[in-house]
């Protein structure tokens, strides 16, 4: 190895002193010779550098400033231009969207970014780049670029890329709640991200019976977004999953997990879990009474009629099926993995059926299915088919 650095380093310097003897020379071909010259070994410097292992990668080290100059502005031009397009959703200070988002943040940023009352992880405070704590930086970014960022990931640092990249919907809940995040409280982040049953809640209260049952780590984590009593705490973003079929919801775990169910704040979540695990918290939620005033309707009369219509008997011009034959409410036997739908949020079916009609909706193998019916239905359909839904009295 010592020979053939010897040898590299003799190619580097012989053509540098020759290019000097040039340049003395006074002919400007041969300046430009030299300037060739030096831009080669400067190349072949670098390559000799990191080949002999001189180069330091430890995270220890940092960054020179000039190379942390150099990669931060890069990174903040490169976001600018390429988010130009972004447009943002109107509703992005809708308490929903907020929620929705701050599960997540709880689950797959807080440990990186710290929030209200809790500091980043130790193991994170020596990595390089050390990533930013946001709540005080979240003002200098505006939400098409917060997106852009949530959605791409940034390289060369440790921010991933968003897992289902098809849902938009996921990731403007995140900007959402990022646009709120410098004002809140850590009373108040712990009401939003955290939400009755988790983990920190029970460790302040001294209330960890519950979590001593075998699943109550992994019903401590539903909680955050699904509420206590499985009941989606009490908003229309977050399914009610109290009361849903056994099969549907193991199968919808399953989907999750293998990502045939595209979402990148459930598939992290489900990928986790082994079987068993699975399967006890399908039969849990199951299990559970749905309260009946925990969907309220605020379309018309009008609208829900409609939306009946659809639901008994289909919209034949068009070719979309009746809703009911699968999901009910008529009281036949039906397929365990369809879905039961009465009493579930509006907002929610809404957003499943957008979904599948853009077919960015996976599931189980009936998924298929749900495609095809949904694809000529209107927006007003859709509002009007879940408001009927969402107006029905739960079955158990």
């Amino acid at each position: 190895m010592f020979r053939l650095a010897r040898h590299l380093l003799h190619l580097i310097v012989s053509p540098v002193l020759n290019g000097g003897r040039y340049l003395i020379a006074g002919s400007w071909r041969r300046g430009l010779v030299l300037l060739g010259t030096l831009i080669a070994a400067s190349v072949i410097g670098g390559l000799l550098y990191a080949w002999l292992g001189l180069a330091s990668v430890s995270a220890r080290s940092g960054h020179w400033p000039i190379t942390q100059w150099f990669l931060h502005m890069a990174m903040r031009n490169a976001v600018d231009t390429q988010s130009v397009n972004v447009k943002p959703p109107l509703s992005l200070n809708d308490p929903k969207l907020i929620l929705k988002g701050a599960g997540h943040y709880e689950t797959g940023c807080s440990p990186c970014h710290a929030s209200p009352g809790k500091e980043q992880s130790l193991i994170v405070k020596q990595m390089t780049p050390k990533p930013p704590i946001l709540a005080p930086r979240i003002k200098e970014w505006k939400p098409e670029e917060l997106f852009w960022i949530v959605k791409n990931g940034i390289k060369f640092s440790a921010m991933p890329a968003w897992p289902a990249p098809e849902r938009d919907d996921e990731i403007w809940a995140v900007v959402a709640f990022l646009q709120r995040l410098p004002e809140l409280s850590s009373e108040r982040y712990n009401q939003l991200a955290v939400g009755p049953g988790s983990l920190r809640q029970s460790k302040q209260t001294g209330q960890l019976n519950a979590l001593a049952e075998p699943l109550g780590p992994a019903l401590a984590n539903c909680a955050r977004c699904h509420g206590t009593n499985g009941q989606g705490r009490g908003d229309s973003a977050i399914p009610r999953l109290a009361g849903q079929r056994e099969q549907y919801l193991l199968a919808s775990l399953q989907a999750y997990a293998k990502g045939k169910r595209k979402s990148g704040i459930m598939q992290p979540v489900a990928a986790g879990l082994d079987d068993q695990t699975m399967r006890d918290l399908a039969r849990h939620y199951a299990t559970l009474t749905r309260s009946e005033d925990a969907s309220p309707v605020i379309q018309s009369s009008e609208a829900i009629r409609r939306g009946e219509s659809i639901a008994l008997h289909g919209v034949p011009r068009q070719g979309v099926p009746a809703c009911g034959h699968c999901h009910g409410p008529k009281q036949a036997k039906r397929n365990p993995f369809y879905p039961e739908l009465s009493g579930q949020y509006a907002e929610y079916l809404n957003l499943q059926l957008e979904l599948f009609k853009s077919q960015k909706r996976g599931g189980t193998e009936y998924v298929t299915l749900m495609h095809s019916a949904v694809r000529r239905l209107t927006p007003e359909q859709m509002s009007n088919l879940s408001a009927y839904y969402a107006s029905l009295k739960t079955e158990r």
